[in-house]
């Protein structure tokens, strides 16, 4: 694959941690992860830069815990320590493959990856290394959507691809309502009236305030990903227009 073929020349990808389930109800199934590394190395053969963020869902969900008693704060640092654990999955898998990666925490634990710092994470990218942040933001009260859209406008990301269960945005949960429609392009206004539910409001906010494209798609029909980044207009896109 050539430069010229690929839509953006930095992309960040949004992964949610359910996304690695696979069919399971808890962990990582092995062959998601080997499939989305895949998509990833052919993301990078079309001389594109690429970061990730990973959630932590599949192993730990603080806001849940949370809802059932447990100090938010406590809760949402376990949820990060999940984060890195779905993280040096995902740089496993892809140094299996012969690429190189590089898992970036917003939280101390230099034995097992690097701090996150935003020069580094970028002289990373600018070596052909994908980048993978870990921790979310490293704080409290902060959704790994947020975390995405804050890294992807620190490294003055192309466009931040948040990948779901879904081919885009609908008006209802398509899988409770059959009549739900799907939009092909949204403003980030119009999700903020509507409240649809695309991303955390917060992380809605700095797309639109940066001006920060962001496109929807469904992680579970394979090459999907890799097809949008070589322009194939799938999903929903939404931005400030």
């Amino acid at each position: 694959m050539t430069h010229a073929k690929a839509r953006w020349s930095r992309i960040l990808v949004k992964l949610s941690g359910e996304a690695l389930l696979g069919s399971g109800d808890y962990g990582i199934d092995p062959a998601v992860l080997k499939r989305i590394a895949g998509e990833l190395q052919d993301i990078v053969a079309m001389d594109v830069q690429v970061a990730v963020v990973i959630g932590g869902g599949n192993i730990f969900r603080g806001a849940g815990l949370a809802r059932a008693g447990m100090d938010r704060v406590a809760a949402d640092h376990m949820g990060m320590l999940a984060t890195v654990m779905n993280s040096l999955a995902l740089q496993d898998a892809l140094e299996s493959l012969g690429l190189h990666a590089r898992v970036m925490s917003a939280i101390r634990i230099n034995e097992v990856c690097e701090d996150y710092i935003r020069r580094r994470a970028v002289r990373h990218l600018e070596k052909g290394r994908i980048a993978v942040f870990a921790a979310g933001t490293g704080n409290p009260f902060f959704t790994t959507d947020t975390a995405a859209a804050l890294r992807a406008i620190e490294i003055n990301a192309d466009v931040l691809l948040k990948a779901t269960k879904v081919n885009g945005v609908y008006s209802d949960d398509p899988v409770k309502n059959p009549a739900a429609v799907r939009y092909p392009r949204l403003t980030f206004d119009k999700v903020l009236t509507d409240k649809l539910n695309v991303m955390d409001a917060t992380a809605i906010v700095m797309c639109r305030d940066n001006r920060l494209p962001l496109r929807v798609f469904n992680l579970n029909n394979p090459g999907d990903l890799t097809r949008i980044v070589r322009g194939e207009d799938l999903g929903t896109a939404v931005g400030n227009d």
